[in-house]
């Protein structure tokens, strides 16, 4: 039988050299390049889009545990107004002092590890970050209480079923401005860009009640889910008392200001993602309809 002989002056391709040689690469190489690029994406994420969030504190118990952690949406009030009810990472002004969180180790390792973490997004918060419950929007007249001990936005009452039993402030006890051991407190007109906030477990939460209104641009993100530990595993979604509200109050209280109104969080998310596929196709010069099933395979 003749055998075939490789044509003269044949040169592989550079792609299929390009491949030989990757297919040739070590272990030993390649598994340090791959722990950069995903070093590199896991920095890039939770610099723009998510990020990890320790809960130092007890503040929002029930709701949430000191050492859950939430995922963090740092993008979606890029697109939208935050809508109350929801819960948001944010930082506190000078007026908002620390929240108490546990002992930490000052060793070599231990800093490293929280500076590794940082840069990932899985780190403690610092002491000017804090999780609350949005309750009040610029324009709104939050206080407390009604005939049913109740706080009340724009004079209306609202059944807060996410705060426990024994977990709400002492409503006998006389009204403190510098400290959010009373229930009662006088009505307060949310400034324009301001908003606020409040702990669910009222009765050890410093908050707006006694710390004053946060900026809006303070906001870090929205708390989406808690991830850990596992067994707590959920979405954080807005109780269907906000839903409601929002339903009666379509406007905010503050005359001539129309919030960016949407019809849910999700489509945030689908628009994201969307415009990051097309750009990504339109910089490779493939049509998108191509990528797109690449991507449902």
């Amino acid at each position: 039988m003749r055998s075939v002989e490789p044509m003269q002056g044949y040169r592989p391709s550079a792609r299929r050299r390009a491949m030989t040689r990757r297919k040739e690469m070590p272990l030993w190489q390649e598994l340090p390049l791959l722990l950069v690029v995903a070093f590199c994406l896991a920095v890039l994420i939770r610099t723009f889009l998510v990020q990890a969030f320790y809960i130092p504190s007890g503040s929002m118990e029930k709701t949430l545990l000191v050492k859950d952690r939430v995922l963090v949406n740092k993008v979606i009030y890029d697109m939208r107004d935050p809508v109350r009810g929801e819960i948001v990472v944010f930082r506190g002004t000078d007026n908002w002092a620390p929240e108490v969180s546990e002992p930490v180790s000052n060793s070599f390792a231990a800093k490293l590890g929280r500076t590794i973490g940082d840069l990932v997004g899985v780190s403690r918060p610092g002491e000017r970050d804090f999780i609350k419950r949005v309750i009040g929007l610029p324009g709104d007249k939050i206080a407390c209480c009604d005939a049913q001990g109740r706080i009340t936005v724009n004079g209306v009452g609202i059944d807060e079923a996410y705060i426990a039993d024994g977990y709400n402030s002492d409503i006998n006890q006389p009204p403190n401005p510098t400290q959010c051991t009373s229930r009662k407190f006088a009505e307060v007109t949310i400034p324009a860009g301001e908003m606020f906030v409040m702990g669910d477990h009222r009765a050890v939460s410093q908050d707006a009640r006694c710390q004053g209104p946060v900026p809006i641009k303070n906001i870090i993100g929205r708390a989406f889910v808690i991830v850990w530990p596992s067994s707590r595993f959920t979405s954080l979604s807005v109780p269907d008392i906000w839903k409601t509200y929002a339903v009666d109050h379509p406007t905010a209280a503050a005359e001539g200001q129309v919030p960016v109104r949407r019809e849910t969080p999700a489509t945030d998310a689908l628009i994201v993602p969307f415009l990051l596929s097309a750009g990504l196709s339109a910089r490779s010069g493939l049509p998108f309809a191509t990528r797109r099933r690449r991507l449902r395979s």
